[in-house]
């Protein structure tokens, strides 16, 4: 007797579990609300007027030594053993020379550099012929040569210290630094 009370009573409990889980929330009838009455005409007030928006300088202040940096570039990348300047080189220095004309008290440095192979001396005399390479470049475009100085060192620094390809490929340029003359 005791297992049969003890069966109904697990029974209805699960049929009492069942039946909450299964039941739906009451569904709420909508109630029909007259719209809103139309607003009337009613002064606005006079916006107050504000001053106008300042220009922000975005990125470094032209004429600054950060503006030839960021904005015009102030490397170009030689092949293997070579000197001479490719197209896209030239596009570098076109935009060199724009800017030194736009700031015509600007004085530069061309530096050489190499990568870590071949000896020193090979190297001296390779970065002198990349900073001489660009020098001549600008000043056949009518920058004076009178603000354009020349060094070369050679492997002496380095911008990757690594020896890989990716970094030698980057050690092999021509840096034009500004010396003198530039706003910031």
């Amino acid at each position: 007797m005791k297992n049969k009370s003890l069966y109904w009573v697990t029974v209805a409990g699960l049929a009492l579990a069942l039946g909450a889980c299964a039941s739906k929330p009451p569904v709420q009838e909508e109630v029909a609300t007259a719209p809103p009455p139309p607003a009337t005409p009613s002064a606005r007030p006079t916006p107050t007027p504000s001053a106008p928006p300042t220009s922000q300088v975005v990125g470094p202040a032209p004429g600054t030594v950060q503006d030839f940096i960021v904005n015009v570039g102030d490397r170009v990348y030689f092949d293997t053993d070579a000197y001479n300047l490719d197209s896209r080189d030239m596009a570098t220095l076109d935009r060199q020379v724009a800017w030194l004309k736009a700031y015509p008290n600007v004085t530069i440095i061309v530096a050489g550099n190499c990568d870590e192979r071949g000896t020193r001396e090979y190297n001296l005399g390779l970065g002198e012929r990349r900073a001489n390479s660009v020098k001549d470049y600008l000043v056949s475009q009518g920058i004076s040569s009178a603000r354009v100085e020349t060094i070369s060192y050679g492997k002496e620094r380095p911008i990757d210290g690594r020896s890989t390809p990716e970094a030698w490929e980057q050690n092999r340029n021509s840096q034009s630094q500004i010396i003198d003359g530039a706003v910031g």
